[in-house]
């Protein structure tokens, strides 16, 4: 028993199988334009394999180093792909984190662009970037659609060991709320919605 009580005291709870998720950063960026703050967004660049076209906050993967702190993650990535220093940045606060039915963990935070003037955006990863009031989005309100989730036992489990109504091939499991928003000709869905939805709602409280 004392050897069982050494091995679990003091342990910080974590997900569990974290491993087989794609743990990843964002940054929610703030920019100021004629006294009015902004949300700048990127178009990912159409030569991308992963999502080319969709509209996103600057963010991805968390590297092995950065795991105990994922906004340097964020603020990196950031940098990497508007062509600034991470000093242009100024963390403000993070947000929940969010667990996606795609097996992906994000960790997303606010921050600051210090100088949106300086930006360039890394052709590679970003076709262009562009920003929308915060007062348009606090006002405006967004579609909502909802995402069937559904499961699928493998080939080589033991079906006939577990209720039959597991042996139908694909069992619905939940549903999630996404949210649509739409400026001019962008349209933002998907992960970045959510996102951008949680940071809003705490706004309006």
């Amino acid at each position: 028993m004392k050897e069982l009580v050494r091995k679990i005291a003091r342990r910080k709870p974590d997900l569990i199988g974290k491993e087989n998720y794609l743990v990843s950063a964002v940054l929610l960026p703030l920019v100021e334009h004629e006294r009015e703050t902004e949300i700048l967004f990127e178009v990912r660049s159409l030569q991308l394999e992963r999502q080319p076209g969709e509209i996103c906050f600057p963010g991805g993967r968390v590297e092995a180093a950065e795991l105990a702190d994922p906004s340097r993650a964020a603020l990196r990535e950031a940098a990497e792909e508007l062509g600034l220093c991470q000093a242009d940045f100024q963390l403000l606060a993070p947000l929940d984190f969010l667990v996606t039915p795609m097996g992906t963990i994000i960790y997303p935070y606010v921050g600051r662009v210090l100088h949106p003037e300086r930006i360039v955006p890394n052709s590679k990863e970003v076709d262009s970037v562009f920003a929308v009031p915060l007062s348009y989005l606090l006002a405006y309100k967004p579609g909502v659609s909802y995402v069937d989730v559904a499961t699928r036992y493998g080939d080589d489990f033991p079906l006939h060991r577990v209720p039959a109504r597991y042996r139908g091939g694909w069992q619905k499991r939940w549903s999630y709320p996404t949210y649509i928003y739409e400026y001019k000709d962008y349209f933002i869905w998907g992960m970045t919605a959510i996102i951008l939805h949680h940071f809003l709602s705490r706004l309006l409280r």
